[in-house]
């Protein structure tokens, strides 16, 4: 059994910063491309970044020179900085992993079960 556990979510400020975390565990041999979306009230799921294991970077438009994603393949987590918040940015942030498990023969898509981050002063 695979679990991706966000943390990092909270209330902050516009103008402010936050750091969000993402850790796979269970029987991982291991992790493709790792990343974030997210989830306002009313849209639909949107992306925010992805980063291969190799470290070839992606980054939603909105999001570019405000927000860096990087992982660290030893904990098999990915994590994503968040600068410069606005409004805007407020959602329920989601980490995936396409991981290849022990006993299985291709890589899967897991999900994280969300942290909410609100912008607001």
């Amino acid at each position: 059994q695979v679990q991706l556990v966000e943390s990092g979510g909270g209330l902050v400020q516009p103008g402010g910063s936050l750091r969000l975390s993402c850790a796979a565990s269970g029987n991982i041999l291991f992790i493709n491309a790792m990343g974030w979306y997210r989830q306002a009230p009313g849209k639909q799921r949107e992306l925010v970044a992805t980063i291969t294991r190799g470290g070839i970077l992606n980054y939603a438009d909105a999001m570019k020179g405000r927000f860096t994603i990087s992982r660290d393949n030893a904990k098999n987590t990915v994590y994503l900085q968040m600068n410069s918040l606005k409004p805007e940015d407020t959602a329920v942030y989601y980490c995936y992993g396409n991981v290849r498990a022990a006993g299985t023969y291709y890589a899967t898509e897991y999900w994280g079960q969300g942290t909410q981050v609100t912008v607001s002063s």
